[in-house]
């Protein structure tokens, strides 16, 4: 009966004893490894450093709300924590110039009338061709769209770029779940079929980005590109995806 009472004893104190404390400089490399990820869907004019200190601020939150005893690892929570704060962030700022919707739009319009035409991915000069601009410009403008790939309000907008009537895009309990839409199983089919679709080069970028969670500069290097150039070509491997799933999306 003591030796129970003694557990019992000891059981109490390890619930109600204090967790650890968490140095959360030890995390540091984790927010900038969570920015530097997030950085590749954002456009240029996102400033890595302002998502590191709002990232920052979601690891302090994270080090006072976690909680061992509920069995998870705290990098995982912290991580969750982390990219909330980041995305909460964004949400507040307008992270995508319209320009840069117009070109995203205008893009992915003219690698589906050219994959339409060819049978195939056009090439990229072929789709600075289409649209009547040097190679280079081209290049400039995937590296100002990237961030496309996140969803917008303003990707409802109208040809000539203005908003459309917002009580038009007010949820109508009859209408369509989107959600619904995108875990359908055809739509995860036509996604991996759109994927096996890109270019071998393209193919790559997206595994070793989404796959192996490398960042753009270890893609670089595996690639032998600079990391702007990665950039690139992640931006036009997630138009040439828009553009086969322009149905679903």
């Amino acid at each position: 009966m003591a030796h129970y009472a003694a557990n019992s004893r000891h059981l109490a104190y390890a619930q109600h004893a204090p967790a650890p404390e968490i140095d959360v400089t030890d995390y540091a490399p984790l927010v900038k490894k969570l920015a530097g990820m997030m950085m590749a869907r954002l456009p240029a004019s996102v400033d890595v450093n302002d998502l590191i200190q709002v990232g920052v601020i979601g690891l302090i939150e994270a080090a006072r709300q976690y909680d061992a005893s509920q069995g998870v690892a705290f990098e995982t929570f912290a991580s969750q924590r982390i990219r909330g704060a980041m995305l909460d962030e964004l949400r507040r700022e307008d992270w995508l110039p319209r320009q840069a919707r117009r070109q995203s739009r205008q893009i992915e319009q003219a690698i589906a009338r050219l994959e339409q035409t060819l049978g195939r991915p056009p090439l990229e000069s072929e789709i600075a061709d289409a649209l009547e601009v040097p190679l280079d410009d081209y290049q400039t403008m995937l590296h100002d769209c990237r961030g496309v790939s996140l969803v917008h309000f303003g990707d409802f907008a109208g040809d000539d770029g203005d908003a459309l009537d917002a009580v038009s895009n007010v949820a109508d309990d009859n209408a369509h779940d989107p959600l619904a839409a995108l875990s359908e199983l055809g739509f995860r089919e036509g996604l991996v079929d759109a994927i096996k679709a890109l270019p071998e080069r393209d193919q790559l970028v997206m595994a070793l980005y989404y796959e192996q969670d490398l960042n753009l500069k270890e893609i670089g290097a595996v690639l032998g590109v600079s990391e702007s150039r990665v950039s690139q070509l992640h931006s036009q491997a997630v138009a040439r995806l828009r553009a086969k799933l322009k149905d679903w999306l």
